[in-house]
């Protein structure tokens, strides 16, 4: 079985640069050392070539004795086996040349650590992870023969330390122990993989097929997801060899959980058939079990018409994380200028329903402008706390109220009808006083004629 075997994102060591090999002959310049696996005599040192400016990786085998050298065979089978790759998702071979004690490999470098180093992973980014190892096994099972890598761990996958605009960046290395073809495994008194991370048919020498990579990628994810060390993985195993992590895990949904108790099933039957298969079940599988919460809209303008109105808003509350219930309650942040009430209450707004559970929950915020000022605008925020993730949500309100009516001052009805009873009865006397004038005037006229 294989020990703690370095990986090309190691920080380096505390040695002095003239202790370091030469390779100049070669057109190498070791700048420091990355790993250091001496159980298996091999050195990683991150080196600068004459012919450009790329750094790479340069992984010395030193092979001082008999019992050393007999290792030559997997130093020659990861050159033959990366010779043939060409995938972004694993560092591509750029040379090779034997030394006095040995054999040096020399691979494109990647600026990334592995994930036995300790950092904590959203389950988003594992499932990331999870995808981008299975495309790569994909290209290497789509091969003629296929390739099997028969040592997927933590150690032996590279994530960029930080995303990037494109995501996590991750790589699989360490092609140390890869296969070429399905089938069975020549015996042998070692068995070449790490405890923990191989499936039992690789464990006892089985014939291997396109479903026993996927146990180490499932071993793989779990350490992740529950903060286990790869050399601690044995402590959530049972006796059948079976990984127990489910309760380790209560916030995942249950179909993750089960996609990843799928890959790790102790019999290859068990498991998906091969990484393309697996991949097509994960891409719609939802990782987490906490509901998510979203607001539309996401504030609130509420403006009266007439004084005393009471005027609402509908605000949806949309759950999108299936087989989850949103649950949770509605309150008022305190505002200094707001006349004390009890927790859950407030003096003149409101919404309901109140609690709210449900996937997707209409809510009406209701504000009585009858206890406000008129003419004037009010600004308050809600907060949303529930069992989502994350746990409050908070929805700007405006309140606006009607102008207060103009008033004009009343006239006296009473006096102007007097004065229109006065103007008529004038009028009309006016009217006969001013026809006696012309019937007289008239009378006076034919007089004159006679004459």
């Amino acid at each position: 079985m294989s020990d703690s075997r370095p990986t090309l994102s190691q920080d380096s060591f505390a040695v002095p640069m003239s202790q370091f090999p030469q390779f100049a002959a070669r057109g190498y310049h070791v700048q420091r050392q990355l790993g250091h696996n001496r159980a298996g005599g091999r050195i990683t040192y991150l080196a600068k070539q004459e012919s450009s400016p790329a750094p790479v990786v340069l992984k010395q085998f030193l092979f001082g004795d008999a019992a050393q050298w007999s290792a030559y065979d997997s130093c020659e089978r990861e050159i033959q086996v990366l010779k043939g790759l060409e995938h972004p998702g694993i560092p591509r071979y750029l040379d090779s040349f034997e030394t006095e004690n040995g054999f040096c490999l020399v691979q494109e470098y990647k600026p990334a650590p592995s994930l036995a180093q300790t950092r904590s992973f959203s389950p988003e980014e594992v499932k990331e992870i999870a995808i981008a190892l299975l495309e790569i096994l994909v290209y290497l099972q789509n091969r003629i023969p296929p390739v099997i890598h028969r040592d997927i761990k933590p150690e032996n996958v590279l994530v960029s330390e930080a995303p990037s605009s494109k995501g996590l960046e991750v790589y699989l290395v360490d092609f140390g122990f890869a296969r070429i073809g399905e089938g069975d495994v020549a015996m042998s008194s070692v068995v070449k993989g790490t405890l923990g991370f191989m499936p039992p048919e690789q464990l006892f020498n089985r014939p291997l097929t396109e479903a026993s990579d996927l146990y180490g990628v499932g071993a793989t994810l779990i350490c992740l997801l529950t903060g286990t060390p790869s050399q601690d993985i044995g402590e959530l195993m049972d006796d059948r060899y079976s990984i127990d992590f489910a309760p380790r895990v209560p916030k995942l949904s249950l179909r993750w959980v089960e996609w990843l108790q799928t890959l790790v099933q102790p019999s290859p039957n068990d498991r998906y058939k091969n990484a393309e298969e697996a991949l097509a079940a994960l891409h719609p599988i939802y990782v987490n079990r906490v509901p998510k919460v979203v607001a539309k809209p996401d504030s609130v303008v509420l403006e009266a018409s007439r004084l005393g109105e009471q005027i609402a808003e509908t605000v949806m509350l949309k759950n999108p994380v299936p087989d989850t219930v949103l649950q949770g309650r509605w309150r008022v942040l305190p505002h200094p200028k707001d006349p004390p009430s009890r927790p859950g209450k407030h003096h003149w707004l409101r919404v309901t329903p109140d609690p709210v559970e449900g996937e997707q929950v209409l809510c009406r915020v209701r504000a009585n402008t009858g206890k406000l000022v008129a003419n004037a605008v009010y600004e308050r925020r809600l907060v949303f706390e529930s069992n989502a993730e994350p746990q409050t949500l908070e929805l700007a309100v405006t309140v606006k109220t009607a102008p207060a009516p103009v008033r004009l001052p009343s006239l006296p009805l009473k006096r102007l009808g007097v004065l229109f009873v006065s103007a008529t009865v004038l009028s009309f006397g006016v009217h006969i006083w001013w026809g006696a004038i012309l019937g007289l005037a008239n009378s006076l006229a034919q007089s004159i004629d006679k004459l």
